[in-house]
Formats: C-alpha cells, structure tokens, sequence
C-alpha cells in the first residue's frame, strides 16, 4: 500500500518527497551535531552500563555485608510494623539507630526475592546507577554538554568509595541518591516556568534523606538555599517564599514518621535504639546529632581521637585519602574556574557544588564524636560534578591564558595526589604511580598550551589529562569492587575489606566452629547452632537473645527467627532492663540467650551515659541457668528444658 502525504506542502520538511526521504547534503556543521549527538547517546549508554557492572559485579561475595542492616531488612519483610519503624527483629524489641527509609528498600526486596545476598545488596546498586544518572542530567542541563556530564558521571562511578558504598547496605547510598536528586530538582527550578514545583520536590527529596541519616541530610542544605536565592530570576518575594515552601515540603516529607512515632505509645512499639530515653529527637539531635560534633554521645564509644586526628586536613590523612580526596584540589580549582568564566546556569551550580563540598568537608574534618571514612561518599557527587562542570567551563575559554592555567594547575594538582595516595599502597601496582606522574604532568603541560593545538589534537590532550587524573581512583575502585566488605566499618582501596570481613556471610553454617561476633562484626552460626534455635521456635516469640544487635544479626539471618538484640547496636541502650526481660523470660518469650555479645554493654562500658541493663542481665543469666556449649558458643537454657 502506498501512503501518501496530505500535508500542504509549505508544512513538509524539504527532504521529504511522497512520504520518502530525499537524500540530501547537509550542511557539514548540521551533520557534525548530530554526530556528536550520537557519540554522546553512545556514550552515556557505555557510562550507565559500566557503571552496572562494576557495581552489580560479583555483589553476592559481600553475603549479608553489613550484618545489622541485613537483619533490619529481614525482620522487616516479615512483619510490617517491624518494616514502619525499622526494628532489628521481626517481634520488634529495638529499632535501628536510624531513621527506617533506607532499609525499606532492602525489606520489600527480600520480601519479594527472599532472603539473599542479592535481594539485600542489589538495591543500593541500583542507587548508585541512578545518581550517576542524577548528576550527569544535572550537569548537562547547566552547560548543555552531554560531554560534561559524562565527564562528571565517569567520575563519580569510580569513586572509590562510591564503589564501596553503592555495594554495601549502609544508609549513605540512598542518602546520596536523595542529596542528588535535590541538586538536580533545584537546578530544574532555576530555568523552569514551574519553578515552585521543582522547590518543593527538593525539598521533598532532603526530608526524605532526613529520614534516611537524619541531620547529615542537612548538610547540603545552605547550598541548595543559597543557590536559588542568588541564581532563580524570580523577583525576591517569589524566592523567599518559594524557599519557605520548600522547607515546608521538607518539614512534610521528614517529619509525618517522625510525628507518628512521637505519638505512638512507647509500650506498643520497639525501643527507639540508641537513644537512652526511648526518644527519637534524643537520638536524632544527641547521638546521631550534636554528639557527633561534639564527641559527648551517650551510650556510645566515645570520640576525640579513638576516631582519628580531626583538622582541616582530616580528609587527606591515611584513613580518608584514599576514599575520596584524589580530585578535590582539582574540584576546587575547577569550581573557582566555572564561578569566573561561566555562563549564569554554570555559575549557579559551580556555587551548588561548591556549598555541597564545602560545608560538608568541613563538617567531616572538625567533627570529634563518631566518624568513618566511608561518610567521605557524602562529598563524591560535588566532587564529581564540579569536575564535569568547571572542566567544561574552562576548556570552552582555554583561549585565555588565565583558563588555560587553571587548567594545567588541576591537571598538576590532580596527578601529585594521585602520585602521594598510591605511593602510601606501594605494593598495589607499584607501577601505576609512575605512569601517573609521567603523563600527567606532561599532559598538564600541555593542556596549557591546548589553545595553539589543532582541535583534534587538543582534544587528545584533554582525554589524556582526564585519564591521568583518573588512573588512580579508578584502580582502587577496581579493587574496591572486587573485595568482598563485610561489618560495620568498610574502607575502599588495596586490601581494606572493612571491619568484621569474612563473617556473617550466608552458607557459614558449615563452619566449623561459631562466633558471637562483636561491636562491628556479625555473628557466624554453625548448623548446630542453628538447628538449636529453631527447635520448637514456633513457640517462643525470640528463640534467643543476646548482648548488641551485630551479635545478634548473625543467627538471626540464619534462622530468620527474631533474635533479641539486647541493648541495641552499642549494647548500652536501656532496652530491655534487667525486670523486663525476666517478665519476658517468665512469660516463656525468649528460648536462649547467647553469652558474650559483642556490645560494649553498661556499668560504664557503654560510654557515656550508657545503661547497666546489659550487665545487669547477664550477670542474672549466668547466676539462674546452667550454661551449655555448642560448636564454641555458650548457651543458657531460658525455658528451664
């Protein structure tokens, strides 16, 4: 059948003829966009891609990874209150000490897939595809340069320490993604004619990170502000209500679990864990708040120096180095670069990027209570954008000198920290620090003088001093990827599996010998083990109970019975108390408990403030009941049998 066009012919596009293209010449400039248009299509796909793989690559050699978010997510796909307010076990004793949004994921996915490896650790994958994405659509949309982005998205995707936590179950994957997303949302809002419904879907999105990290959310919070206030081409009421809206939208998103949860009656739900009052603004704005700058948490292990040297250069020590601070001199550089010579949408995220960065490293570096390196991942999306977008600033200017300079100095930059960070692994490929060293600082030599190479030399020029700087984080992530982290405390890079590694992984009940685990590392059950807590579990509401939720994670997931956390993660938190969990015990609810969990437990080993309930209860326990081993662990008989 043949099919012809109706339109008049003034509306058809010239190279059309009878509903057939007419093969034409373009115009070499028109072909040439479209090319790259193509390229850069190609190009994104490619990034998404190996982004995938090397997140989703061997993934289920990390087991459980980090044990006491696993069990979460595992009582949560059982039970649905368990799943709303995020408790350790399934009969709900405790809660996490975190807000639930990040292991709500993670529970459906189990509840879905069963109980996996893959069902706990693919959804943080799947994050981290997704705020490669986020950045990459943000820093396009503000230098229309799909080139940028990429260059931004390449970035971020091999952070090392992005690697490390978009592969584990900690909350800081989907608190990143949220963080990103609000960074994109107000970006949107500065060009779009629906500006207010962009503000408040930002907003949207950094309540919902509150309920994923509380007030580390907030972090990013002066920047997002400051931006729209000084970049949005609204008149100045407009932007300050369009700024109240999207706190209000914030406050909304944030606070509707916070006020139920308030409201709730405390006897009819899990202990807030840890909080020492069974408060969750205690624990939002003590141990999970100003305690962490402040270093006075009650209940936990202290602070100061027992978590490293806190200074402004904090991030460059051997601990953080070599997580995440390879590119920031050049984000810094490039940032100051994109703020000079930019057009206004370059301006206004360079000044996004650069609060983000700001704010939260210093944050990071003077804070004196609770601190790991891998809360470095926080800083990768800034980091990474401002290299994509001040990158691309300068370069389109790289006729002036002053440009082309700044450009050369990051280049420079990038490689003596490139060279210093490898040069502290001298036996993870001791080669590569020199090949680093010798092309980067060549390629930053040249990148100077780029303005009199032809394009397509100078363009080579350019692909080879993003390579150089490169080189070095891409190898530890590589690395990163390919090392199973297990326990609380991962660390990307050369032999860094984390604290706790190799245990609470599935299949272990073939061990020869159990393991109550600890402070950081998840229990390892053995089949006797095992098979004894689940005699005749259907009739107790906890086949056991234990000292700290990480010693209790372990057998928990292998039972995927609940298994009393006492004293939450710390071990220090009041929950139960010694009368309390005899009640339980005379009520005939808890089977066993497990001696010599790994919590710090109270009598002034929980830190300050912590509770003596734990001490309490196990001096009890030992003083009633008989103890028996099994496989190494030592188990107390609770029903009297």
């Amino acid at each position: 059948m043949t099919m012809t066009d109706t339109r008049p012919a003034a509306s058809r596009d010239p190279r059309e003829s009878d509903g057939q293209l007419v093969e034409t010449d373009l115009r070499p400039g028109f072909r040439r966009q479209l090319a790259s248009l193509d390229k850069e299509r190609a190009a994104y796909v490619v990034l998404l891609g190996a982004t995938a793989l090397l997140y989703l690559w061997g993934l289920g050699a990390s087991g459980y990874a980090n044990s006491f978010y696993s069990a979460a997510a595992q009582a949560g796909s059982e039970s649905w209150r368990a799943f709303f307010f995020g408790a350790s076990d399934a009969a709900g004793s405790i809660t996490v000490d975190k807000p639930p949004l990040s292991i709500w994921p993670m529970a459906l996915s189990v509840r879905l897939f069963g109980l996996s490896s893959w069902s706990i650790l693919v959804p943080q994958a799947l994050m981290g595809i997704g705020t490669v994405a986020l950045l990459h659509a943000t820093v396009r949309r503000a230098t229309g340069s799909g080139w940028a982005g990429i260059v931004a998205g390449a970035t971020l995707a091999t952070s090392p320490v992005a690697v490390l936590m978009f592969r584990f179950n900690n909350p800081d994957a989907l608190l990143v993604l949220l963080m990103a997303a609000a960074a994109y949302a107000v970006v949107r809002a500065l060009e779009s004619p629906r500006a207010l419904r962009w503000m408040l879907l930002g907003g949207a999105f950094i309540g919902l990170a509150f309920l994923t990290k509380t007030l580390q959310a907030f972090l990013v919070l002066p920047a997002l502000a400051a931006t729209y206030a000084i970049f949005a081409t609204v008149p100045w009421r407009t932007r300050v209500l369009h700024l109240l809206a999207a706190f209000g939208a914030m406050v909304v998103a944030g606070g509707w679990w916070v006020a139920i949860v308030q409201l709730w009656p405390a006897s009819s739900r899990p202990y807030i864990g840890g909080s020492q009052t069974n408060d969750f603004l205690e624990l939002t704005f003590g141990y999970n708040g100003f305690g962490r700058l402040t270093g006075e948490e009650a209940g936990s292990v202290g602070g100061g120096n027992g978590w490293g040297e806190t200074g402004l250069l904090r991030l460059f020590g051997t601990d953080n180095g070599g997580q995440v601070a390879w590119l920031v001199p050049a984000a810094l550089i490039l940032g100051v670069g994109a703020l000079w010579c930019g057009s206004r949408m370059v301006r206004a995220l360079a000044t996004l990027l650069l609060g983000w960065l700001v704010v939260t490293a210093l944050t990071f570096s003077l804070m004196a209570g609770i601190y790991h390196a891998y809360y470095t991942v926080a800083l990768a999306p800034a980091i990474a954008g401002l290299v994509g977008l001040g990158g691309r600033a300068l370069w389109q200017r790289r006729d002036s000198l002053v440009a082309a300079g700044l450009l050369g100095l990051a280049t420079a930059t990038t490689t003596a920290f490139g060279f210093a960070l490898l040069e502290r692994t001298p036996d993870f490929a001791p080669w590569l620090r020199y090949v680093v060293a010798t092309v980067g600082f060549a390629a930053a030599l040249m990148v100077v003088g780029a303005r009199h190479l032809p394009r397509r030399m100078a363009m080579t020029v350019a692909g080879t001093a993003l390579l150089a700087g490169l080189a070095g984080p891409t190898a530890y992530a590589l690395e990163t990827a390919s090392t199973p982290h297990t326990g609380s405390i991962p660390t990307a890079g050369p032999g860094s599996s984390g604290l706790g590694a190799g245990l609470g992984r599935p299949g272990g009940g073939g061990a020869a010998a159990g393991g109550v685990g600890g402070l950081l590392d998840g229990s390892t059950s053995t089949d006797a083990v095992t098979s004894l807590l689940l005699s005749d579990a259907e009739s107790y509401t906890w086949v056991a109970a234990t000292v700290g939720a990480n010693s209790a994670a372990g057998y928990q997931l292998a039972t995927e019975e609940s298994v009393m956390p006492i004293g939450g993660f710390n071990g220090s938190d009041p929950s139960p108390t010694l009368a309390q969990f005899q009640e339980l015990v005379a009520d005939g609810q808890v089977h066993y408990f497990i001696s010599g969990g790994g919590g710090l437990g109270g009598g002034g080993r929980g830190g300050p403030g912590g509770s003596a309930s734990t001490s309490e209860i196990e001096t009890w326990v030992a003083a009633t009941y008989p103890a028996r081993s099994v496989d190494g662990v030592t188990l107390y008989d609770l029903s009297g049998g």
